[in-house]
């Protein structure tokens, strides 16, 4: 089989609910986490039916929740953000370079990306999770990353968004 074979069968199909620069900033995003040593997921389902555009799970076990907000207006309509704080250890925003970085709350990360990588410029306010609620929520990840690897592996078994 050749290699661009490989990629083709290896791939997901994009997530159309993203604009565009949301999708750029979502995988800019990801490579950050990635070159820092963490695994991440997108639009990862929490228990309280919100979906967090990235989650990241570093090898200690910390989790890291990223909201990405595209545009001014995108950020103001947007009152759920706390929501996400019950659910990882670190909670941030990611930008594009676009919006100015003082609409960001003081208690969030921040973290400023585009499609080829990202930088984290504010550290987030640390707040451990229970030893629960940590468990419960990387049983979820475990859960939805082997989903998406079955997905990959045998794609004509995914019906409806659903094994």
């Amino acid at each position: 089989m050749s290699a661009s074979l490989s990629a083709a069968i290896l791939s997901l199909p994009p997530d159309r609910r993203q604009s565009p620069t949301a999708a750029a900033t979502q995988r800019g995003v990801r490579r950050l986490f990635a070159e820092l040593g963490q695994v991440s997921l997108p639009e990862f389902s929490l228990a309280n039916g919100r979906r967090a555009d990235v989650i990241a799970l570093s090898a200690c076990g910390k989790l890291t929740i990223v909201e990405i907000k595209s545009s001014v207006a995108d950020f103001r309509a947007d009152k759920k953000w706390p929501d996400y704080r019950d659910y990882c250890d670190r909670f941030y925003f990611a930008i594009p370079h676009t919006l100015p970085c003082e609409l960001i709350p003081e208690e969030a990360g921040l973290i400023v990306a585009d499609a080829f990588g990202g930088a984290i410029l504010r550290q987030p306010e640390d707040h451990p999770l229970s030893g629960a609620r940590r468990k419960a929520v990387t049983l979820r990840f475990a859960h939805s990353a082997a989903g998406l690897l079955h997905a990959l592996a045998d794609p004509g078994a995914v019906r409806d968004g659903a094994l």
